[in-house]
């Protein structure tokens, strides 16, 4: 069944593939080269311009959007599935890997939200970092984070696309400890860093099996041998890729970098979370979408990681104060849903709530800076209210990302999250539709609640603060991705007669023969409804909580009390069980092995020395090196001889 969906795609692609170093493709390599070079311009000219070097960085952004906007327009025109050659990296044995671009569908998608999103962030930054002391560093580590994702976009092969892998893990760590002065953030962009590279040897050990399974590395190789893969093989590999994808989608167990990585200043907050490295492992994913239903099992298991971490992280949410973290954990549930897609097999539905979550968190991020930059920095939702008379664009923008995060047509998360549930539903699975749509409510409730405490009510700041619309800097691009956020679901509405989905068709492939049935007998016409009604059930239960009963109460208001809004404040306690486990109980099992190591394993090493030593001192006196001295030697041997000899004889 899966055999012959794998089969199909594989062949698609293969008999699709156009070589080309002509057109707007024959110069892609220009987009991820020219943030590479923007990095480092910026970083040479940084001292001499000052902040003048900033318009380097921003210019180049703009210019790779263009450039990416024009490789759309190609292929919009031709469409295929293009591979521009480029020169090789290593050529071992058989192992050969060329920096090659993969540029279809799915890969153009994944360009202009990247280059679009980052470019409009990068322009928000150049009013929100003013005055900084290292204004031009931030905008040379965004050059290189929009370079290390768009290496990971376009490599054809896996092993480039680690290598953008890995270069975004170094720009996040380089971005979430920027103001690495302050210890917790300096701990928090550790924190990422390493727990990126429990996902990585989960990605690294997939590419070995990957190479010893089909013999090559190349993307599209591995998706026309797809069906050449024993189901053992294939199992072991989706299960590997995804735990590669766990860590940089924030999944579990592997979510908890991400609310910490809010240490960063905002424009990273929102570049992480909306356009770079959190879609990282979603893509990977659906890159691999023809491998991945050679194995269902492994499927339903991405499934079920995924909705699992959209309801905790909407749990965790529902209690937390920080306006950054709110989001934060937000981010976290909204990437649940987009993996539990790719484990029911909507693979096209995960892509498109990709790029409304990239338009709205996006949105959402740069509108917790804007209210940031007018409240002197302070993040606690609970002492703001009523800023909106004081930032009306602010607030308009942030109604926009709030109506469509919670799902409420017809702005763009509508669209997309309730169509994933649709999606799950139709395939069978009936519990996950259940788990998902309560992690919905939960969306709805806490984001209503963010937006309440902030924007609505009575001032709760203190009379030092005096807080004010953003420069225009900052509110162009909210007033952007709110255009987005409101027309961008319905314009590419991934529905089955969507343009997205028929746009994305011939690089995921079919998966009407995977054998799916619906799980019962509600029809879209019941579950759009319902999603609806979902998004108004949280909006009411917040609007009753947090503005019913008067905002200036304070804490008052919360509706849940007691150990179970300790359990949800503390976050499961999971930040504390991995404390537990990996640092303290880690630690000292790494001390142990250090002083076996020094005392037992080297102390053998340096013993067999010492005796060597001891040994030598003691013979090399017996080695005079006069002739008397072994001529006595000799005789008294020869006399022990036949004294033993003599013994022998009379016994």
């Amino acid at each position: 069944m899966s055999l012959a969906v794998t089969s199909s795609v594989g062949q698609h692609l293969a008999s699709e593939v156009i070589q080309t170093t002509t057109g707007m493709m024959g110069i892609a390599w220009l987009i991820p080269l020219l943030p590479l070079l923007g990095f480092v311009l910026v970083l040479g000219t940084g001292k001499r311009l000052g902040e003048r070097s900033a318009l380097i960085a921003v210019g180049i952004s703009g210019v790779v959007f263009l450039l990416s906007l024009g490789v759309t327009a190609e292929l919009l025109t031709d469409p295929g599935t293009y591979v521009r050659p480029m020169p090789a990296w290593i050529a071992v044995g058989p192992l050969t890997v060329t920096y090659d671009l993969l540029i279809d569908q799915l890969t153009v998608v994944m360009l202009l939200v990247v280059t679009g999103v980052g470019f409009l962030i990068h322009v928000y930054s150049i009013g929100y970092m003013h005055g900084d002391a290292r204004y031009p560093r931030f905008f040379a580590y965004l050059n290189l984070f929009l370079a290390s994702m768009l290496i990971l976009v376009l490599g054809q092969n896996l092993l480039v696309l680690f290598l953008g892998w890995e270069l975004v893990g170094l720009s996040s760590y380089l971005l979430i400890g920027f103001w690495f002065e302050n210890r917790e953030y300096a701990v928090a962009a550790k924190k990422a860093f390493i727990t990126n590279r429990v996902g990585d040897v989960s990605f690294m050990v997939a590419l070995f099996l990957t190479f010893a399974a089909v013999g090559t590395l190349d993307v599209l190789g591995l998706v026309e041998q797809a069906e050449t893969i024993a189901s053992g093989t294939a199992f072991a590999l989706v299960l590997l890729f995804l735990g590669g994808a766990a860590a940089k989608s924030a999944q579990i167990p592997l979510y908890v970098w991400l609310p910490d990585a809010m240490a960063g200043p905002t424009p990273v907050s929102a570049l992480i979370h909306a356009a770079t490295m959190v879609t990282a492992g979603v893509y990977l994913l659906v890159r691999l979408s023809p491998v991945l239903v050679m194995s269902l099992p492994a499927m339903e298991i991405i499934a079920y990681i995924g909705v699992f971490t959209a309801l905790l992280a909407a749990l965790i949410a529902v209690r937390q104060d920080d306006i950054k973290k709110i989001l934060a954990y937000s981010t976290v549930s909204q990437l649940g849903f987009m993996v539990l897609a790719i484990g029911v097999g909507a693979f096209r539905e995960s892509i498109f709530h990709l790029v409304t979550h990239a338009f709205f968190k996006g949105l959402l991020f740069l509108v917790a800076g804007s209210v940031m930059h007018a409240m002197a920095n302070r993040t606690d939702v609970w002492r703001m209210g009523g800023l909106r008379k004081a930032m009306p664009i602010t607030f308009w923008t942030a109604l926009v990302g709030w109506l469509a995060i919670s799902g409420v047509p017809p702005f763009a998360g509508f669209f997309s999250k309730d169509q994933i549930l649709t999606e799950a539903y139709f395939h069978g699975y009936g519990a996950i539709w259940v788990l998902g749509l309560a992690a919905a409510v939960l969306t709805a409730f806490y984001m209503s609640r963010w937006f309440f405490l902030i924007f609505l009510g009575e001032p709760r700041y203190g009379a030092d603060v005096h807080p004010h619309e953003s420069p225009r800097t900052m509110t162009v691009p909210l007033i952007v991705l709110a255009a987005l956020s409101t027309v961008g679901g319905l314009a590419l509405n991934a529905v089955h007669t969507g343009p997205l989905y028929r746009f994305l068709e011939p690089t995921v492939g079919p998966i009407d023969e995977l054998g799916y049935e619906p799980a019962g007998p509600l029809t879209e016409a019941v579950l759009i409804p319902l999603a609806v009604v979902a998004a108004a059930v949280g909006i009411g239960l917040a609007y009753l909580a947090y503005v019913r009963r008067d905002l200036s109460l304070g804490r008052v208001a919360e509706p849940i009390k007691g150990a179970g809004a300790e359990l949800l404040e503390r976050r499961f306690f999971v930040d504390e069980l991995y404390e537990a486990i990996f640092v303290r109980a880690g630690g000292r099992l790494a001390r142990g092995v250090t002083w076996f190591d020094a005392r037992v394993v080297d102390g053998a090493v340096v013993g067999s020395g010492v005796a060597s030593l001891a040994t030598g001192r003691i013979v090399r006196r017996v080695q005079t090196g006069l002739t008397r001295g072994y001529v006595g030697w000799l005789l008294l041997g020869s006399l022990a001889v036949v004294g033993v000899m003599v013994v022998q004889v009379v016994r």
